[in-house]
Formats: structure tokens, sequence, C-alpha cells
């Protein structure tokens, strides 16, 4: 068999497949890239058994169909140095060997039988579909992702959830400590489904919607989920179990409420923030008359840090305790220019908002509180 492929499209969808493979697998097959051409394209797969991600490429040219496998390290290394130039494929099935030429030189490399390559379990007849645009998707994602945990006792904490209603679709991370729950009201549905996707597809799909085209169709039923997008195919086997009523959590009186610069709140945090305590990392946010004090003490190496930045404040004087890193991370995934604080007391879940809510959604953030001695 034999094929001619672009360097730059090749090198491209192997890089982003490479992220499925495990560095350790249950079969070494699993350690290979799954080539099969078909009909003038050449189809890739990676898979570790969990999570499987398929690309097409156009083939500049080939003799006919059929299907090896061949191991991802070296050949991924071979073709990322490449400008821009054919590559021709010459595989030899008998003696499991294929050899790779290109403009200034070949090599060769050795291929496995492809019917050895484990068959990913297929999303059933009756999934739920959710159609959605490939920036919208990876919007909420990127929201999303810094707020799932690593629980093994809870593991539907270590996804996202998807909570498809009659009043939108919610988009909802956290870990116990920190919640995000993005509303999408061009989404909805009358028959309310769900799902939990796992970190690695979620992070996969991150990595590859960002400059595809045409919508994205989310097909999923109780154990499975399949991701089509312009490009290609994720696969992958969802979180199973109930997820926490995250509506529960999120406190629906707020009468304090301040508004600041993102930036200036997010520098002056990580200014402060080493000045804390390594354990637990508090700073203690005093809010009063328009002006914010953020304090950071660690009297077992008598360190203290402060300072003060204005804002727009209704309320009450308070002081609520919250974990820095944790805020940073929270201030770190918005991209408005202010955000609106709630508080409700001291023992109660900070929630922060962006100043304007993107078209059609309503993003929230959620932050526990800490106990501040006085």
């Amino acid at each position: 068999m034999r094929f001619t492929v672009s360097s730059t499209a090749l090198s491209t969808r192997l890089v982003a497949l490479s992220r499925v493979i495990n560095s350790k697998n249950s079969l070494p097959i699993l350690g290979d890239f799954l080539f099969e051409v078909i009909d003038g394209r050449l189809q890739l797969t990676a898979s570790d058994s969990e999570v499987m991600m398929r690309t097409t490429i156009e083939l500049n040219d080939n003799d006919g169909n059929g299907r090896f496998c061949v191991g991802n390290h070296d050949l991924l290394e071979a073709v990322k140095g490449f400008s821009e130039q054919p590559i021709i494929f010459d595989v030899d099935q008998e003696s499991n060997i294929a050899k790779i030429s290109y403009q200034n030189g070949m090599f060769s490399l050795p291929v496995e039988n492809a019917d050895e390559y484990p068959q990913q379990q297929q999303v059933s007849d009756v999934a739920t579909t959710i159609t959605i645009s490939p920036q919208l998707l990876s919007d909420n994602i990127n929201r999303s992702l810094f707020a799932t945990a690593q629980d093994e006792l809870r593991p539907v904490m270590n996804g996202i959830y998807f909570d498809l209603t009659p009043d939108c679709l919610a988009v909802v991370a956290s870990d116990g400590h920190k919640l995000v729950r993005n509303k999408i009201f061009s989404i909805k549905s009358d028959q309310p489904a769900a799902f939990i996707l796992p970190k690695k597809p979620a992070s996969l799909l991150k990595g590859v919607l960002g400059k595809q085209g045409g919508d994205v169709v989310m097909r999923f039923d109780e154990r499975n989920a399949e991701i089509n997008f312009e490009e290609g195919v994720i696969i992958c086997r969802l979180i199973e179990g109930r997820y926490p009523n995250y509506n529960s959590v999120i406190p629906q009186s707020n009468p304090n409420q301040l508004t600041v610069d993102r930036q200036g709140l997010l520098a002056a945090l990580r200014r402060v923030q080493p000045f804390s305590n390594d354990s637990s990392n508090l700073i203690r946010f005093h809010v009063e008359n328009g002006t914010l004090q953020l304090d950071a003490e660690d009297y077992d190496f008598s360190k203290t840090a402060t300072e003060r930045m204005s804002c727009d404040y209704n309320g009450m004087p308070m002081s609520i305790g919250f974990k820095g890193s944790s805020f940073i991370e929270i201030l770190s995934n918005f991209d408005c220019e202010q955000v609106l604080i709630q508080l409700a007391d001291p023992s109660r879940a900070g929630l922060v908002l962006p100043s304007d809510q993107p078209e059609n959604q309503d993003v929230l953030m959620l932050m526990m509180p800490m106990l501040i001695n006085d």
C-alpha cells in the first residue's frame, strides 16, 4: 500500500492524537497510532481504552485502501520538524515495514496488524444529542476545567457536568471548595438529560476546538459520549453516578456587593499571597467605604502583607477569608474587565460574576469561605 500526505497536516494531527496515548498502556498496541486509508482519505486513531480520538486527512495520492498500526513516539518525533512537503508512505504488510520518504531522505518503521487494535464501544441509538458551536463549548470547558476535583472517593466530582434542562444547558464543575456554573440559554430540551465528561476528553476538546468551524454534535447515553467536530470525533466512557445538587449550595440572597477591577485584584492577590500561611493559604478580605483591603500573614515565619484598592461597594463592613490560590484561579478564568463579588456573611459562600455576562449565558463562580480570627 502506498499513499502521499502533507507533512504539516500529518504532524498537526499526530500531535493532537498523541495526547490521548498514555505512557503506560494495558495493551502494548495502545501505544500505536492506527492508520486507515479509506477512499482517498487517511483516518488516524489513538486510544487509551477509555478515550478514543479519530481524525481524517485528505490524501494527495494513494493506490488503494488498507490499515496498519505504528508506534507513536518514533513517528511523531520524525515528522515534527518537517517543513511543508509531501511525505510518501510505502507499507509492506507482509514484512510489516513502512518506508517513509520525504524531500531529503527516508526512514523505516515496523508496523503491526490493525486487526489487533481494540474497538471503542459505540453510543446507543437512543442517545441524547446536543448541538453547540465550537467556540461556545471551548469557552465553557476553559472556564470549568480548573474547578474539577481529583477525588478517588467521589469520582463524580472529577469531571464536567453537562445538565440539559427545559430552561438551559448548565455546564458545572466543582471540587467542593469552589464551583463554576455556566448557563447557556440558547440550548435547552423538554426532555432533561445529563452526563459527566471526564477531564481527559474535556482537555482534548479544549485543545482542538479553538480554530474549528461548523457545529459540534455531542451524543451521549448512560455510559458513553460521542463528540463530533469538524476535523474528527472523540468517543469516551462517561463518569457514572449522581452529581450533587449544585444549585443548593449557591446563596440566593447576597445583599453585600462590590465591583472591582479584575486585573487589579488579580495582581494584588498575587503580590499578597506569598505572605500567607503555606498550609492554609488564607487571605483576609476586608471591605468598607469603597476600599477593599487584602491581608496575609504567616506568623510562623514573621511574614505579613497588606494591600488596599478602591472598589464600588454596597453593603455592611465585612471581613471574610478566602483561599488565595483558589481566588486567583477564579479571577484568571474570567476575561472581563470588572468582576462583581456578592457576599452574604463571613460564613457563607461568596459569588464572583463578570460585570457583563456573555450573550445568552449566565456565568457564576462560587468560593467557600475560610475561618478567620479577628
